[in-house]
């Protein structure tokens, strides 16, 4: 018990220090050094096997965390690093801005509004498979989608509301969490996309979209003030598609990863093995050779390539960093035998398989509200969700699918996740407006991913 108490005080101060704008991988190192000291100093728990063991258990704290990074940064942080790489290249390049003019192309003939929005969020998330930045995404769709909507006669409110939420689900490969989720329940990229997130993905997104039509609809009627001139209004804050974008087969080039992985999987050409990393390498090399062709200047071209090396480097100072800092915290709160009896106490209690998810679920989604962020908390936790699930006798998977879908439909209700911010201010909005609006749907969501995970795969 002495373990759990601690572990909750040291858990509601991380919460608060987060909450206050402290650098969460600091924050969540600390607790995890801090948790890791207390179990030693009571006898609770070991920080390592006595095989790995530097000699002496203060180092040993540090030890594990040295081992974190290398294990890390040689694989699921070089995938990472990679995708990162590469979706800043695409947008460098122009080849991301190119795929969404074309795809909300066939929304311009839609003339019904609010039936419109749901199509608009369906493109979007779809689009999201290939650009996986949130907030690169909604500021492309505010650019391009934002001034048809109003024109049409949607709230900017409801617009903003529903560019906000395009990227509420982290699918396919270029996802971080969802590279992490793969690689915690030890599946392969290219099944977990397919057979895991689509299935779920799916019924969530037709939710979403028929969600945000009717509470769109409903807000919109309940606003008093009518703007006038929206169009031009619109145009004037979010500005018009640059002329200067690459030609049509640039589409191409965000979706050759999304190909080759899955084409030369275990679900086509088993014989041929494809690898996150190396897939991006290969469209890399091929966006460069389209660059040469149109640009003509091999030095400028051979440049730009520093823009991949440079999202790499960001994403190790920032998403590297905070799986290390989760594992950090994580570990700290199994050594301290917090883990262990949150799970014991479940099953003393008869918390079934969808009870003790939902309640996983439920961290998740608070802790990216609270957070503004739906890595974090997915990182924070991920590495616990093995073990749970083992215990309650499920395969990981099955937990760890609801957890990483619901940190980015969770995100989307915070004023404060990049996202929401981004594209409020582009449209000159109040966040906490965009929220009251994303609400429903968001809950909608989450309702729908854990009744859709336990429907399909149990």
């Amino acid at each position: 018990m002495l373990g759990l108490i601690i572990a909750v005080i040291v858990t509601i101060a991380v919460g608060y220090l987060i909450v206050k704008k402290y650098k969460a991988q600091v924050v969540l190192i600390c607790a995890g050094i801090i948790l890791m000291c207390f179990a030693v100093l009571f006898g609770l728990g070991e920080i390592l096997p006595p095989d790995k063991s530097t000699g002496w258990v203060g180092f040993d704290i540090f030890e594990f965390i040295k081992n974190v990074f290398s294990s890390r940064v040689a694989d699921l942080g070089l995938m990472i690093m990679a995708v990162g790489g590469f979706a800043r290249y695409m947008d460098h390049i122009g080849a991301s801005k190119t795929l969404v003019k074309y795809a909300i192309k066939p929304l311009k003939n839609i003339k019904a509004p609010y039936l419109m929005l749901g199509f608009a969020y369906i493109i979007g998330q779809l689009l999201n498979i290939f650009i996986p930045s949130a907030s690169g995404l909604g500021l492309l769709l505010m650019i391009t989608l934002f001034p048809v909507l109003v024109s049409l006669g949607v709230s900017r409110e409801g617009a903003t509301a529903v560019i906000g939420t395009t990227a509420c689900l982290d699918l396919g490969p270029a996802s971080g969490n969802a590279v992490l989720a793969s690689k915690t329940a030890e599946i392969d990229i290219a099944v977990y996309f397919v057979s895991y997130q689509l299935p779920v993905a799916i019924v969530t997104m037709l939710v979403v979209a028929i969600s945000h039509v009717l509470v769109q609809k409903w807000f919109d009627k309940r606003q008093l003030a009518t703007e006038t001139d929206i169009e031009i209004q619109a145009q004037q804050k979010t500005g018009t598609m640059s002329n200067d974008a690459p030609p049509l087969v640039y589409i191409l080039l965000p979706l050759l990863p999304l190909f080759l992985i899955l084409i030369f999987s275990k679900l086509v050409f088993a014989s041929i093995k494809m690898n996150v990393v190396t897939a991006m390498l290969i469209s890399l090399f091929t966006a460069m050779m389209f660059e040469l062709i149109r640009k003509r200047d091999m030095k400028s071209v051979f440049a730009d390539i520093q823009v991949f090396f440079d999202g790499m480097g960001k994403q190790f100072a920032v998403v590297i960093t905070l799986i290390v800092a989760g594992e950090t915290f994580a570990k700290g709160l199994t050594a301290i035998g917090a883990i262990d009896m949150i799970i014991s106490g479940a099953q003393t209690s008869g918390l079934g398989a969808f009870t003790m998810t939902s309640v996983m679920v439920g961290i998740i989604a608070l802790s990216a509200i609270v957070m503004g962020s739906g890595n974090a908390p997915f990182f924070a936790f991920a590495a616990l969700a093995p073990k749970v699930a083992t215990s309650i006798g499920v395969p990981s998977v099955l937990m760890l699918l609801p957890m990483q879908l619901v940190a980015g439909i969770a995100r989307s209700v915070s004023p404060i996740t990049a996202v929401i911010v981004a594209v409020s201010g582009v449209a000159n909005v109040s966040p906490f407006e965009v929220i009251k609006r994303t609400a429903i749907p968001m809950a909608l969501a989450l309702i729908t991913v854990l009744l859709a995970t336990f429907v399909l795969f149990h």
